[in-house]
């Protein structure tokens, strides 16, 4: 899929995607700079995420990682940038996670990108949609991926309720 606003689609067609997957994003690079930025957001200044010259002596990483909430955190640009929107869907929200599993650190410099398949879709009577996706974040060069999680999320109809 392109990057950039991608074109929606409609509800019947994600309906049909449902135990498919439906998008690779474009790889990212997790710079030292970013990494140093979430630190700062979030006030998790362990030497591991923050200095390069201790991190490559005190751990086996040969250097510095990203926390593994900054990985997770990607997930909502690259899903913006990979997954289409629905036709006639308003705002979108984190509903949460039924899992997530961090099965290899992101070293500062490494290139990441998300795997999205749509494991499940519902539409409420209330007109939110609610979309489970299992999504692997990849680590270009490694077997083993950054993390796994099933991703909940909830989309509105403008209209409220469904009717494809």
């Amino acid at each position: 899929m392109s990057i950039g606003k991608l074109e929606p689609i409609a509800l019947e067609r994600a309906r049909q995607a449902v135990g498919q997957e439906i998008g690779v994003s474009p790889w990212r690079t997790v710079s030292q700079e970013m990494i140093d930025k979430f630190a700062d957001a979030t006030d998790d200044h362990q030497f591991i995420h923050v200095d390069p010259v201790r991190a490559a002596a005190e751990t086996p990483f040969g250097g510095t990682i990203a926390h593994g909430f900054l990985s997770l955190s990607l997930l909502s640009t690259l899903a913006y940038e990979t997954i289409p929107p629905i036709e006639g869907a308003g705002i979108g929200v984190n509903y949460g996670f039924d899992r997530i599993r961090f099965a290899a650190p992101v070293k500062a410099g490494a290139r990441v990108r998300a795997r999205f398949a749509l494991a499940e879709m519902t539409v409420r009577p209330s007109g939110w949609l609610h979309f489970n996706y299992d999504v692997t974040v990849e680590i270009e060069g490694s077997v083993k991926p950054a993390l796994t999680a099933r991703w909940l999320t909830l989309a509105r109809l403008e209209n409220g309720r469904d009717e494809a």
